[in-house]
């Protein structure tokens, strides 16, 4: 009678679910200081896809177009950048189609539609 008893009583305890998988966002203010992106425009900062390059030591293209070489606005116009048919963002001569597809050191940006390489160097 005892066993049935102690089967039937539900426990108290709260489960605690581990996280599954790797971080999948990023916020602003804990992206590496050198991307120079302001604390109050907004919670999240595009997270780098995995690649060639470390979290650390990378620049996502999202980043790259629209902070530093002011190409676009917010995120949709980098989508309709990056996502193009004609492949408007070359990285190393390959075209990328991923707005989060990290830039890394000696990496070269091309854009060939207006004639533009630039390549990424440490400041």
């Amino acid at each position: 009678i005892l066993q049935k008893e102690r089967k039937n009583k539900k426990s108290h305890y709260k489960k605690t679910k581990m996280a599954r998988g790797p971080k999948k966002h990023l916020k602003r203010v804990n992206a590496p200081k050198r991307w120079m992106l302001d604390k109050l425009s907004g919670v999240y900062a595009p997270r780098p896809s995995t690649g060639p390059h470390k979290l650390r030591e990378c620049l996502p293209l999202a980043v790259l177009l629209r902070n530093k070489l002011k190409y676009a606005l917010n995120g949709t116009e980098i989508l309709s950048i990056v996502k193009d048919k004609e492949g408007l963002i070359h990285v190393d001569g390959k075209i990328r189609r991923d707005p989060r597809y990290p830039t890394g050191f000696q990496d070269v940006v091309s854009i060939p539609k207006t004639g533009e390489n630039f390549r990424m160097l440490y400041d």
